[in-house]
């Protein structure tokens, strides 16, 4: 199987293709793919873990030592305890390390299964700890599911937490993939059955912010829990987000920002999706109980969370990359949310309306059809920070072939309708593909054909769903190319089996795949169109 952008890890070493910066070729020889690539990956260069906890944390040594975060100064003494949680948390705890020195006396870290042997296959030994680390690193989680190893690491956190002292410091490091890494059911729910109820709530469609307040409800340390295990001690949060508009006390279910229980609304949420008779005794147990809130502080005072790197930041990032491209570039939004299919549509509608901007149609029935039809799904998904008016006002300004990138972030959600194997990044990019071939049959056709158009998505970790593949590529040829190989589109999607088409179709070449990138920030994007040669 080709694997495309293998070589993403070593992004901070050689961040970007040479041809893309003119060394070895013009833009306009370049295909719309090696570009695509090119956005991606300078989108996660600029996210890596070490570079943003350097710029976040500096130990200043004058007088007494202190750490430095923001506007915030802790003093340390050799008093300084380590924990993190998350796909970015290794190199995030090698950097810390190094910067603390003789001040950390202990750590503990749960991270991605496989990630170590991924970064050394990648060449990538500086995001390990150092020979003799004082950080012990526990891999779990496989495939993003809690497991036991993952509750092994979440047991020993809680244990060096609940150890600490009003003169102590925890630095808790935390990033996307955290609430996997951090199960510690309260008991007497065990990890099978709390994972039963979120496997359920996620094949309904659930919203990433309904999955953690589920998961604050049946956990000792998310919603505030591990900040009340560390109490008194002083608790410093940096925090690299993975949600829509970084809440910190969504971002990998808040363990350190406290959370009042709200039995109700989790009540709520299990009749929405229609799983009260499938709960099982002990989750209702938890929840239908009526305790107090737990004893420990309520103003969380001693706990100072910074969020320091985001999805806003990859893309302002591959924004400047795709303007010294040539392209017309426009961020959509860091929020994109809502299921896929009906993103995918917004996708093809908006991809339509460019096209017919720049092949001068900007007026006319059909533009105004198209642009009614933009305007009312916009509506309907309510995705913060876009603003559709403006945004098609500017496109449809635009001087004819001008060639135009879109970008957006956020995360998706997939409604499971069959057993296949896939990714939310990769079945959007399916369904764009069969959005686009369904729109060559109408009046938008002829100007789809007058344009190339590849549209990617992919997850900034590096892993879409329980594949190897961060995601995939699409064009409005795709489905046609596909059919030609005798494969069905359709029929793959109505399994959930976008992983399985993408590594069929070419031999795999239309899959993104890096292994894992060491950071997380959510998904990325890119709609890249340019006039065809003529």
């Amino acid at each position: 199987m080709t694997s495309a952008l293998k070589a993403l890890p070593n992004i901070h070493r050689a961040c970007v293709i040479s041809a893309c910066r003119g060394q070895a070729s013009h833009p306009r020889s370049m295909s719309l793919w090696e570009h695509g690539l090119h956005l991606f990956r300078s989108a996660v260069g600029v996210v890596l873990p070490a570079p943003m906890l350097r710029r976040a944390l500096v130990l200043k040594t004058d007088g007494c030592p202190k750490l430095v975060v923001k506007d915030r100064a802790f003093p340390v003494r050799r008093n300084v305890y380590l924990v993190g949680f998350g796909k970015a948390v290794l190199e995030m705890a090698a950097v810390a390390e190094e910067i603390l020195g003789d001040h950390l006396i202990q750590g503990v870290v749960s991270v991605p299964h496989g990630i170590q042997a991924c970064l050394q296959q990648a060449g990538m030994e500086e995001m390990f700890l150092k020979p003799h680390s004082r950080i012990q690193v526990i891999e779990g989680a496989k495939h993003n599911l809690p497991d036991r190893e993952a509750l092994r690491a979440a047991s020993m956190i809680r244990e060096l937490a609940e150890g600490l002292t009003a003169d102590d410091l925890l630095l808790v490091l935390i990033s996307g993939g955290g609430s996997a890494l951090l199960p510690a059911p309260t008991p007497p729910i065990l990890l099978e059955e709390k994972e039963k109820v979120t496997k359920l709530l996620a094949s309904r469609g659930a919203t990433i912010q309904e999955l953690n307040t589920i998961r604050k409800a049946l956990s000792l340390l998310k919603g505030g829990g591990l900040a009340r295990a560390a109490y008194p001690a002083q608790v410093l949060s940096l925090i690299l987000s993975d949600v829509i508009g970084n809440p910190v006390d969504i971002i990998a279910s808040g363990p350190t920002v406290y959370s009042s229980p709200c039995v109700q609304g989790c009540l709520q949420i299990m009749k929405k999706y229609n799983l009260m008779s499938t709960l099982p005794r002990s989750v209702e147990t938890v929840l239908s109980s009526s305790v107090s809130d737990p004893s420990g502080p309520k103003d969380y005072s001693h706990v100072y969370n910074v969020v320091i790197g985001s999805n806003s930041l990859a893309l302002e990032e591959a924004k400047h990359q795709a303007e010294d491209l040539g392209y017309w570039t426009l961020i959509l939004s860091a929020g994109v949310c809502g299921e896929v299919s009906r993103v995918a549509k917004l996708y093809s509608q908006l991809i339509q309306f460019v096209c017919l901007s720049t092949a001068g149609l900007g007026e006319g029935p059909l533009r105004d059809q198209v642009r009614g039809d933009l305007l009312k799904l916009a509506a309907e998904l309510e995705i913060p920070g876009l603003n559709l008016v403006d945004s098609l006002k500017a496109l449809q300004g635009l001087e004819s072939e001008r060639s135009v990138c879109l970008l957006a972030g956020g995360e998706t959600t997939v409604q499971l309708q069959g057993n296949g194997k896939g990714g939310r990044n990769q079945e959007l990019a399916l369904q764009v593909a069969l959005e686009l071939h369904r729109a060559k049959a109408t009046g938008a056709g002829y100007v789809l054909g007058k344009c190339e158009v590849l549209f990617l998505s992919g997850g900034t970790d590096g892993q879409d769903g329980p594949t190897e593949a961060a995601g995939a590529f699409s064009s409005q040829e795709l489905v046609d190319k596909a059919a030609q190989e005798g494969l069905d589109v359709e029929m793959f999607l109505s399994n959930n089996d976008s992983y399985t088409f993408f590594s069929k179709f070419r031999n795999g070449h239309h899959l993104l795949l890096t292994g894992l990138t060491g950071t997380n920030v959510m998904d990325i994007q890119a709609i890249l169109i340019r006039a065809r040669d003529r």
